[in-house]
């Protein structure tokens, strides 16, 4: 076998790799966009008997802490926290986390909510790096907006400064750029209300909130945005949440709540000592440490996802901004797959280990490596295209089946799979009606796959690689322009 022939087998199997590659993480996700139309169906039928208002009525249902960590996050808190205060639920509290902001976030607050600084002794449950500095209650309605300032120590060290000063039995982590929908609380808790003694855990959707009319911290008209980096962001919300998610939730084997909107048993908390501190995906590592505690103490435990409530968030318009967070988050994921790796292929931790585990490993953790040699090697193998149709070699390098099979199982299969994640929207919930909107939607799905697509592998792909070299991370500035605000 000469040179060339031994050039073109290689070239062909490469290729055929990358279709297989394909063909199985896009047949996962059908399989997930199944089960995901199997719970929806069942979220239908029974939505009519959920009785919401007498869990709105109950005095025995348990209170719930919101927590918002906040850091320079005055361009939009006071209208996250009117929306929480506004909230649907008979017992529950809001506890603002100031983590040593540079910015007037506080201060802002103060005088929205007439605040007043109060000596409140924080526990010391779960240690904590930042040392709290005042807090103040406000003055207004039932004096459950707490504000807590402290030096700065980071996201997860905010969230554990708030799960110590929690007085409810459950606890909502939510960032500071998020609003809730009215009755977000009376869904994303009912789990623990029909199964208390093993659900631990439950997330809801996060949806992009950009383009929407929102008012007094309402998002009273959801339209999809008209710039294309959100509006394709949009599209990706769905398809993580509607499909993910809840395929995954479905089976026993969620591994992710977004730590934009996720509820946890307080006490459950407080064994697990709260957040890390050195990871940057700490919401994910919480769930994913849960699932490792229920195995190692051979608990029946439940993590469950809930698609009806929401939390509404700003997403990046700017393309740097975007950059680091999807770096960012791939570092996370692979940060938290290195450091948990005991539990792959483990019994002991269920469908976790067994599944949901491996198929990150291979689906998500791998997945952007795979896209970005995969573009080279068809960029490679067009141009070997144009050299055998000009006749410069004896030998077809590369065969055109190829090419077209790597085209469709890539590309088309992908897009099908978003445009199903679109009709269970459109089926289920309907957050966004009219036709513009679903138009803007479908052609988001397609626009997702030219371009967009592969640039934000090559991003995650540096996350990992930062991940693994062990770089100093910068997380950077989110540079919001605060929901509703144009």
């Amino acid at each position: 076998m000469d040179g060339l022939a031994v050039l073109s087998w290689g070239l062909n199997a490469c290729g055929w790799f990358f279709i297989a590659y394909s063909v199985l993480i896009n047949t996962s996700f059908l399989v997930l966009t199944l089960l995901a139309v199997a719970d929806f169906w069942a979220y239908l039928r029974r939505v009519d008997f959920a009785a919401y208002d007498e869990t709105f009525s109950e005095p025995l249902t348990p209170g719930i802490s919101i927590l918002m960590p906040a850091y320079n996050e005055s361009a939009g808190i006071v209208e996250s926290v009117q929306a929480m205060t506004a909230l649907r639920y008979p017992d529950f509290e809001v506890v603002v986390i100031d983590d040593g902001s540079k910015d007037d976030t506080s201060e802002q607050l103060i005088a929205a909510f007439d605040m007043v600084e109060v000596p409140i002794v924080v526990p010391t449950d779960i240690a904590t790096k930042g040392q709290v500095t005042a807090t103040y209650l406000s003055r207004r309605g039932a004096n459950n907006v707490l504000l807590v300032r402290k030096t700065n120590g980071g996201k997860a060290d905010a969230l554990n400064v708030g799960i110590n000063a929690a007085r409810k039995q459950l606890v909502c982590m939510v960032d500071a750029d998020s609003l809730l929908d009215p009755d977000a609380l009376l869904h994303v808790s009912r789990p623990f209300a029909d199964d208390p003694e093993r659900v631990m855990a439950s997330g809801g959707v996060v949806r992009v909130a950009n383009g929407s009319r929102i008012s007094r911290g309402r998002v009273t008209k959801v339209r999809m945005p008209n710039r294309w980096l959100p509006r394709i962001q949009v599209v990706e919300y769905l398809r993580a949440f509607l499909i993910g998610r809840t395929g995954w939730s479905r089976i026993g084997g969620l591994l992710i709540i977004s730590g934009a909107f996720g509820v946890f048993r307080k006490d459950v908390l407080l064994q697990l000592g709260g957040l890390a501190t050195d990871c940057i995906g700490e919401d994910a590592e919480l769930v994913v440490r849960l699932h490792r505690w229920i195995g190692d103490n051979d608990l029946d435990g439940r993590v469950v996802f809930v698609a009806e409530p929401v939390a509404w968030t700003e997403a990046p318009e700017d393309r740097a901004v975007l950059r680091k967070q999807r770096r960012r988050w791939h570092r996370g994921l692979t940060e938290i797959l290195s450091k948990h790796r005991g539990m792959v292929l483990r019994p002991r931790y269920g469908m976790v280990g067994m599944v949901s585990m491996p198929w990150f490993v291979a689906f998500e953790l791998m997945a952007p490596f795979v896209e970005v040699f995969g573009v080279a090697f068809l960029a490679v193998a067009l141009v070997l295209l144009s050299v055998d149709a000009l006749g410069l070699t004896h030998l077809q390098l590369v065969n055109q089946d190829v090419i077209w099979v790597l085209l469709a199982t890539s590309l088309l299969y992908a897009v099908v799979l978003t445009l199903a994640a679109l009709v269970i929207e459109e089926l289920s919930f309907r957050r966004y009606r009219g036709l513009r909107d679903l138009a803007i939607a479908v052609w988001a799905s397609l626009e997702e796959n030219i371009g967009y697509r592969q640039v934000n592998a090559w991003w995650r792909m540096g996350g990992s690689l930062e991940a693994w070299r062990g770089t100093k991370h910068d997380w950077g500035d989110m540079q919001r322009r605060g929901l509703g605000k144009t």
